[in-house]
């Protein structure tokens, strides 16, 4: 079975860092496009970065692009989100998937900015 596992969310102060990490199996990883998203309450998922299948493009929504960086180990079968200059908007519960033809969802990883 496909598995998205999300890890490394947390409590962090504005203007803080995190970084994300997701680990997949189940399917060829290096196959794949990844992507990052988020999702609160009341909201609809929420694309928020994309890397290609090998690590050298990358996409981001405007509301992070300068901020968080997505980069992906393939021989480890990761993804990983940077997030610098954290803003209380962007407290989520982050998920990591194919960017294309979405599989399954993990469980995410809540990301709360606040005071």
């Amino acid at each position: 079975q496909v598995q998205l596992v999300e890890s490394g969310g947390g409590l962090v102060q504005p203007g803080g860092s995190l970084r994300l990490s997701c680990v997949a199996s189940g399917f060829t990883f290096s196959s794949y496009s990844m992507s990052w998203y988020r999702q609160t309450p009341g909201k609809e998922r929420e694309f928020v970065a994309a890397i290609d299948h090998f690590g050298s493009l990358t996409n981001y929504a405007d509301s992070v692009k300068g901020r968080f960086t997505i980069s992906r180990d393939n021989a480890k079968n990761t993804v990983a989100l940077q997030m610098n200059n954290l803003k209380p908007e962007d407290t989520a519960v982050y998920y990591c998937n194919k960017r294309w033809v979405q599989t399954d969802w993990g469980q995410g990883t809540q990301v709360t900015v606040s005071s």
